[in-house]
């Protein structure tokens, strides 16, 4: 079944009740919302940056784009790819896209000029929507990419003369929807790799990938209709989209928050009264932080309602969700390991049932199974080490035009994942580390994650991050980048003071105070501190400092 069946479902039967809302109170002195709804719609609520839209709004919006690209000209298979920021805007684009058998491209609103340009070349995208943010950069490609392409303006202000606006463009449009046949084996979206060894991948997934990431998503958070699910991360990212699929399956609310700040997001966890929240190892650790410093009160909020932390996207420090359950000791706990290949989150969670196994990433999540093997793809005994695959419905058809990527990644209907795991007595799997990122020093295998997690529990450390750095004697030796907390202090010294209950093997050889570079979706920038502080770059970094 596609998933724009489930919208359509909401919106007969939840047709008056608030689907999404978006805040924007980080700028809501220097950006006032202007929003104008057909004049057969209802009407948004508005403030300076508060709005909202029911489920019969949603799906009215997405039936409207729907219809604008089938008089535009698009066809069932064609591309259509979103650049914007998260707002109230997005996931209606992004429905109308699929209800119009088109696939849906979205795009990191990080990527520059060049790598827009390479993303849809690559993608073969024929019609790319962008928001107000990426203006600059259109302007850069677009006699370039308008060729044979349309390009839609949805954002404030007015519209490019390269662009189409999309509120011109869907205003007289109908809002029936336009009944394009669609089955689970339809292409339906393509997703980019981050991108961390050169320019991404295009990953190619279809409809039965994203209808069972929703089933995958409420059987582990067991959504149901008085949740309010408080979404912080990009919506053009797998993990943010494919856990608010658990809203729109059980039809509850959820609140796209822009800002980070830890007051913003616990104020907004209190005004909208959200049950569900899922955030980022940094955030988490700036929310604690903040806590410890007594920069907030816990009990100038009302938390109440929040039933469930969970965190996805990186590796998270046992020491953080120790500390989390002192300040809130009745939320439920959960992780999710995903990848963009395999939907996003939950082919492997730890359970909201397990805080004792607080570490690991937990076992097969539903409808996913899980090894963990060897070069040769040999199962390894329990307890070693070795690369963790996974099989399920939701795996990605191929990497869209790369036969050869697919091949390497896709063996057997087993999805090798390139990330370093073992398993306990009891089942539960733990990330070790990315096979690219084990450091080999005198012969022995270090794993970054373990290091840093052990690091992390170091009071004065926000965060950290080991690398490998090249040695004549050893061939490597592991290098801990330090970023300390903003009002506390550490020398070289303590923090090696601190490894000595680490084996002699495993305690890192440079320690390096410098702030930890993380994606939109939380994970470090390992080539970026290679490039920094590998060879050369780390002598440069010295004399510098």
């Amino acid at each position: 079944m596609p998933i724009t069946n489930i919208l359509e479902r909401n919106a007969m039967s939840f047709r008056d009740e608030v689907a999404l809302v978006e805040l924007n109170p980080e700028q809501a002195e220097t950006r006032r919302v202007t929003w104008r709804e057909y004049e057969l719609i209802e009407p948004t609520k508005t403030t300076a940056y508060r709005r909202e839209i029911t489920w019969g709004v949603f799906d009215e919006k997405a039936n409207r784009f729907a219809n604008a690209l089938l008089a535009r000209g698009i066809k069932k298979g064609d591309k259509v790819a979103i650049l914007m920021m998260n707002c109230l805007e997005w996931l209606p684009i992004y429905f109308g896209i699929l209800k119009s058998g088109a696939i849906v491209v979205p795009m990191n609103f990080r990527y520059s000029a060049e790598e827009i340009r390479y993303c849809m070349d690559l993608s073969e995208t024929d019609i790319l929507v962008f928001g107000e943010e990426f203006i600059g950069r259109m302007e850069e490609i677009a006699d370039q990419v308008s060729k044979n392409r349309l390009l839609i303006y949805a954002g404030s202000g007015l519209c490019p003369s390269f662009a189409e606006d999309y509120k011109e463009l869907t205003f007289e449009c109908s809002s029936m929807p336009p009944y394009i046949p669609l089955n689970d084996d339809d292409d339906a979206a393509i997703y980019f790799s981050s991108g961390t060894t050169g320019f991404p991948k295009a990953i190619l997934h279809n409809h039965q990938s994203l209808m069972h990431a929703a089933y995958t998503e409420q059987a582990h958070h067991h959504q149901t209709r008085d949740d309010v699910f408080l979404c912080i991360p990009p919506l053009y990212h797998t993990g943010a989209k494919m856990h608010w699929f658990g809203s729109l399956l059980s039809g509850s609310r959820a609140v796209l928050l822009k800002g980070t700040r830890p007051e913003t997001i616990l104020k907004a966890a209190s005004d909208e009264k959200c049950s569900i929240v899922w955030l980022l190892v940094p955030w988490a650790q700036d929310v604690l932080n903040a806590i410890d410093r007594g920069d907030v009160k816990l009990e100038d909020y009302d938390l109440s309602r929040w039933r469930l932390m969970h965190i996805g996207a990186q590796p998270v420090p046992k020491s953080l969700i120790q500390h989390w359950f002192d300040y809130f000791p009745d939320h439920l706990y959960d992780t999710n390991y995903g990848l963009s290949e395999s939907i996003g989150p939950g082919c492997v969670h730890l359970g909201v049932e397990n805080p004792h196994k607080v570490g690991a990433i937990g076992k097969a999540g539903y409808g996913w199974k899980t090894r963990i093997v060897d070069e040769n793809g040999v199962d390894v005994p329990q307890g070693e080490v070795g690369e963790l695959a996974v099989q399920g419905p939701g795996l990605m058809t191929c990497y869209y035009r790369d036969p050869a990527a697919t091949a390497a990644t896709l063996k057997d209907g087993w999805l090798f994942t390139g990330d370093m795991a073992q398993m306990d007595e009891d089942g539960f799997i733990s990330l070790v580390d990315r096979k690219k990122d084990v450091i080999i020093t005198g012969g022995e295998n270090l794993y970054p994650v373990q290091i840093e997690d052990f690091l992390s529990a170091f009071a004065p450390i926000k965060d950290v991050a080991v690398i490998g750095l090249p040695d004549k004697r050893l061939g490597e030796i592991a290098a801990a980048i330090i970023e300390l907390k903003p009002d506390m202090t550490a020398t070289e010294e303590e923090v090696m003071e601190f490894c000595r209950a680490l084996p002699r093997y495993k305690r890192p050889r440079k320690i390096i105070f410098a702030k930890i570079p993380r994606n939109p979706t939380g994970k470090i920038e390992k080539p970026k501190l290679r490039a920094t502080y590998g060879a050369s770059g780390l002598v440069a970094a010295q004399n510098n400092g």
